[in-house]
């Protein structure tokens, strides 16, 4: 598995973006609203390193409680996977607890991805390879 990008939760999108921009960060297009997750998403890049920045667009959004607790933070690493299914399978195997369905993100072209939590690290993404 390859590191995609870092998550990083924000409650104004476009105010972090320009905090992002002045540390040399570019945008990778537009912002995307995924109404699944009820959120909007914007993708960074400096350096090579990728950064998503989220933001709830609803009070039921799925990050509307992250953002209580972890205000603007980074909050999980995503891995793009060659074999989406097998690596599920093998971090499921390994103590990650999978917390919600395999699903299309409208930012990444419709891929699949997949939220998952360990105990010791936290959260991180799967993410379908091309």
């Amino acid at each position: 598995m390859k590191v995609h990008h870092i998550g990083y939760l924000v409650k104004k999108l476009e105010k972090a973006t320009e905090e992002f921009e002045k540390l040399g960060y570019v945008r990778l297009g537009e912002i995307t609203p995924d109404p699944h997750r009820k959120i909007d998403i914007l993708f960074l890049e400096k350096d090579g390193y990728v950064v998503e920045l989220v933001s709830p667009n609803a009070p039921d959004s799925v990050v509307s409680g992250l953002l209580k607790t972890y205000k603007n933070a980074p909050y999980h690493i995503c891995y793009e996977c060659t074999d989406f299914q097998e690596d599920l399978e093998r971090l499921a195997a390994n103590g990650y607890v999978q917390i919600d369905q395999p699903t299309p993100a409208p930012a990444i072209g419709n891929r699949r991805v997949v939220f998952l939590m360990n105990s010791r690290l936290g959260m991180i993404e799967l993410l379908e390879g091309c």
